[in-house]
């Protein structure tokens, strides 16, 4: 097994990013964002038991669960097919009611805004629910007894001791952990290797090779670079940032996230924003601005895109789409510049795909207790066998034979080595934010948009929000 799912790689890149991360939360504001509702007085029935060394949580063993997952990338197969079966064994008088959505602040943020919530939700997708204002609101259980309990099916071992470290503190705000974020990903520039080796085609290293390419590519008659921009902006967000970061170093995405002035406007955002700009008036089909995230996947499964910015789900999305010659696999973002801080071997990779349990549900003990389970070996190990995406347990995908993509994305963080950065918070923590961003950035890739405008425009919308006494502010160093 590759040094992804060992703990010398956890401790080489993971230990690093998490201290990078520690969340501070500046002094308290008067009023919580008002799309969510709920607060410390409103009160509920809610199931609870004994503690004992069978129980760490001290569930009622009885009281029924109600689960909601996001129906994207990942599926849902491992909640239907593992964890909701494993929960199921351990207590079988409990009832689990699931469901599962794309459109999870429609279906479940009225029901928060209502007290009637979901006892565990996947806060996911392009409609995924402002969490920095639900922790602000208390509707998020605070998952410090989860961490401490003891591990679901490890002996002797607490939750966190099975897991990479920094795991809690990346879903910390105000020093508590609030958010599991669950999935290992690995982001980049996703392609067909098959399709490359075909026509002689090497992954860029260098701005220059990467125009290169995309000429030789479009001449081929395919689009050399697509994303959908209907719903799936946040993957250009993320590429165009990444770019920034690897032209000024992380600290670049850190005056982003803590919302200092003129992060947004810094030289490194300004020369992605160029860069970027350019191969969205050059290469990108305009037609995809309409198109959904699996329109344009489906395209590249077909051969009609080359290169597609996402996260190592994508192998998984479009399992039933592949056909069998095509073979996943990733590249790092090219270097912009020759004078780039970071490498071009330097790759973005993170614990995302939020997991949380409702405080004020009926059975938080029980959401919490779910959660234990999906952080139990045996759920983690089927997860990336279902998934092919790897989790935040430790050694959980050691002896599972890895699928090309997910291959391809542990060779390249193997290269990447020490210069692996977590990225960016922001469109997490300001929901608001993260918005402006995704029309800001079809503006920019499918209208011609100007690479100053852009930065002046995210620049004033960040601000704003710096000003905004209304929302409460995360900071991290």
């Amino acid at each position: 097994m590759s040094d992804i799912t060992n703990s010398e790689l956890d401790r080489r890149t993971l230990l690093r990013r998490a201290a990078a991360v520690g969340l501070v939360a500046t002094p308290a504001v008067g009023m919580l964002s008002a799309c969510v509702g709920g607060g410390e007085d409103d009160t509920t029935d809610q199931a609870t038991g004994t503690k004992s060394a069978d129980n760490p949580l001290g569930i009622d063993p009885k009281a029924p669960l109600e689960i909601v997952i996001f129906d994207g990338g990942l599926g849902t197969k491992y909640a239907t097919d593992v964890d909701t079966p494993l929960y199921n064994k351990k207590w079988p008088e409990s009832k689990v009611a699931y469901s599962a959505t794309q459109e999870i602040s429609t279906t479940v943020q009225p029901r928060l805004n209502a007290g009637d919530a979901p006892d565990m939700i996947n806060n996911s997708g392009a409609k995924m629910m402002d969490f920095g204002a639900i922790v602000a609101a208390g509707q998020a259980q605070d998952l410090t007894e989860l961490y401490a309990a003891a591990s679901f099916d490890i002996p002797g071992k607490t939750v966190a001791e099975t897991l990479v470290p920094g795991t809690a503190e990346w879903g910390s705000y105000n020093g508590k952990p609030y958010a599991l974020n669950y999935s290992y990903t690995v982001f980049g520039m996703w392609y067909n290797a098959a399709l490359f080796e075909k026509n002689g085609w090497t992954p860029p290293a260098t701005w220059a090779e990467f125009i290169t390419l995309c000429d030789k590519i479009q001449a081929a008659g395919i689009v050399p670079f697509g994303y959908a921009g209907a719903n799936a902006a946040y993957y250009m967000v993320r590429a165009l940032l990444t770019s920034a970061g690897k032209i000024g170093t992380e600290q670049v995405l850190k005056d982003i996230d803590n919302l200092k002035p003129g992060a947004w406007t810094a030289p490194a955002v300004l020369e992605a924003a160029k860069a970027w700009g350019e191969v969205g008036k050059k290469y990108l089909d305009k037609s995809f601005l309409g198109l959904k995230h699996t329109e344009v996947q489906l395209q590249q499964n077909q051969d009609k895109v080359a290169f597609y910015p996402c996260g190592s789900w994508l192998e998984n999305e479009q399992a039933k789409d592949t056909p069998p010659t095509f073979k996943y696999a990733v590249a790092p973002y090219p270097s912009v510049t020759a004078s780039d801080k970071l490498p071009a071997a330097a790759m973005n990779a993170a614990a995302g795909e939020i997991y949380f349990a409702s405080s004020k549900g009926k059975n938080p003990r029980g959401g919490m207790e779910y959660l234990r389970v999906m952080l139990s070996k045996e759920a983690a190990t089927e997860f990336t066998k279902l998934t092919k995406s790897l989790t935040v347990v430790l050694g959980a995908a050691d002896g599972v034979e890895l699928s090309p993509g997910l291959t391809s994305a542990n060779e390249a963080l193997n290269k990447a080595g020490k210069d692996v950065f977590m990225g960016y918070l922001f469109d997490t923590w300001y929901k608001k934010l993260g918005d402006e961003s995704l029309s800001a950035v079809n503006d920019l890739m499918f209208k011609g948009g100007d690479p100053q405008k852009f930065c002046d425009r995210m620049e004033a919308a960040s601000q704003a929000l710096a000003k905004d006494s209304s929302v409460q502010k995360q900071t991290r160093s």
